[in-house]
């Protein structure tokens, strides 16, 4: 299993299309799936960790409300992409929409996929870890 490491600062063109990092470009080979994240980003999937993630929202049965409501909150927001020759994607218009994404983008490894945001929310983010990190760390600190 490949992980996704790094930040990679990217141009979207106007067209919608955003490079994937050379170095993982063929762990795309089979394609690719784009799926709103539950933070104000994307989530690229390989075909393989997309059918993993897939398997967490179809644990729930489909008669259940619950199960209802996680296969809405993942599939409908979710589409296949391919890599073009130059080794981009085409980010929809509603993903493009949800995740503010105009000009400029970060993509950003994740472990199991990448995630592309706007910059500005990626940078709010990254404070927002590092705070969490910082209050973690007192905590564990008065602890001991």
């Amino acid at each position: 299993m490949t992980y996704f490491l790094g930040r990679y600062d990217y141009a979207m063109d106007s067209r919608g299309r955003v490079p994937v990092p050379p170095r993982y470009r063929d762990a795309f080979a089979r394609g690719a799936m784009l799926s709103q994240g539950p933070d104000p980003c994307l989530r690229l999937f390989t075909i393989e960790s997309f059918e993993q993630q897939a398997a967490l929202y179809t644990k729930e049965p489909p008669l259940d409300r619950t199960g209802r409501v996680l296969r809405h909150a993942f599939f409908p927001r979710s589409f296949s992409v391919e890599l073009d020759r130059q080794g981009r994607i085409l980010i929809p218009s509603t993903l493009r929409g949800y995740a503010r994404l105009e000009g400029n983008v970060v993509v950003a490894g994740a472990g199991e996929w990448l995630e592309i945001w706007n910059p500005e929310q990626f940078e709010a983010e990254m404070a927002a870890v590092a705070r969490w990190q910082e209050k973690r760390a007192a905590s564990e600190e008065a602890e001991s």
